[in-house]
């Protein structure tokens, strides 16, 4: 049986979520595809979808490989696109959604040198915190930081993530340094609002497995910029990723804390409603991220540029007050 049947049939399996439903879409009887999966789990030796008659849901393993499959996939699409576009130009527009604070930092930024690469093509941004509908909502291309949920959607990793928990030097010297997960509680923690993303909470690895606490405050916002200006103002612990950070971790304006039980690096991923028939312009934006992400100097560079909230501790002064 050709691998690359199976492999094509295991993640539309994983999309539609049924074999029925997979097998309605390719036009074959579901038991045809199922003979695919059973094919591809035999030639694998492992599991990767659990089925019972109600339900079907990915295993461990199940999940790992789908990321790799529909990378692949991609990857081949593009592969049979660049040999047959030839000189074909990249043209039309080009909707565009990310995270406010990774798109102001490191995809806003990058819009003015790919439309000068590609002048027939324009483009729209949309930068927000809220999980974007990119199917119903019309989006080409989705950014999305951390872990992702929806696997009926195509995802390419394009680097990895790390998250930490901050504090500026100014609330640990009031508040003291927690020294374990569990010390959270009682902190001030600045958590983003339920509207926004981030929506398992903080991730720790304690005795080698991997916990998402929520931790609670006086304080939270649907935009993490915000969250971390008032970190660093001294209001509180936050859990930010390090490309966010970074340049105020090397100043010193804020330390890390529970190191010891950091969590493995999620991803960044550029997200598409769909595989088949990618456009020309969207395939060539996931490229070019791809590009200037891989190198290996890019996150330095980028975390290096100059930070631009406030930069008093007078919101810290005021907290110490009254407390």
């Amino acid at each position: 049986m050709d691998r690359l049947k199976q492999i094509e049939s295991f993640v539309l399996v994983a999309a539609k979520g049924s074999l029925t439903a997979a097998a309605q879409a390719e036009g074959v009887a579901p038991a045809v595809m199922g003979r695919r999966i059973d094919a591809l789990e035999a030639r694998l030796g492992v599991k990767l979808l659990l089925r019972t008659t109600r339900r079907l849901s990915l295993t461990h393993e199940g999940s790992a490989f789908l990321e790799d499959c529909q990378r692949l996939l991609v990857e081949f699409d593009n592969a049979e696109a660049s040999v047959s576009a030839g000189g074909v130009k990249a043209s039309g527009h080009l909707r565009l959604t990310a995270p406010a604070g990774f798109g102001r930092r490191h995809v806003a930024p990058l819009v003015p040198q790919f439309l000068a690469r590609h002048p027939d093509v324009s483009l729209s941004l949309n930068l927000s915190d809220r999980v974007v509908d990119i199917v119903n909502e019309g989006f080409d291309c989705a950014v999305r930081v951390g872990d992702l949920s929806d696997s009926s959607l195509i995802s390419m990793r394009l680097a990895d993530n790390r998250r930490l928990c901050v504090a500026a030097p100014s609330y640990l010297r009031r508040a003291g340094t927690p020294r374990h997960p569990s010390e959270l509680m009682r902190h001030a923690c600045l958590t983003l609002s339920s509207d926004a993303s981030q929506t398992r909470g903080w991730a720790f690895r304690v005795d080698g497995e991997v916990q998402h606490l929520r931790p609670v405050g006086r304080l939270d916002c649907s935009d993490g910029q915000v969250l971390h200006d008032w970190c660093r103002q001294g209001m509180g612990l936050a859990w930010r990723s390090t490309w966010e950070v970074a340049s105020d971790l090397r100043a010193g304006h804020l330390v890390s804390v529970l190191d010891d039980f950091a969590a493995p690096p999620n991803g960044i991923f550029a997200v598409v409603p769909q595989r088949k028939h990618l456009s020309l312009r969207v395939r060539l934006w996931i490229d070019f991220l791809k590009e200037h992400y891989g190198q290996a100097d890019y996150w330095m560079r980028a975390a290096s540029a100059p930070w631009s909230g406030p930069a008093s501790d007078t919101a810290s002064d005021i907290a110490s007050e009254k407390s």
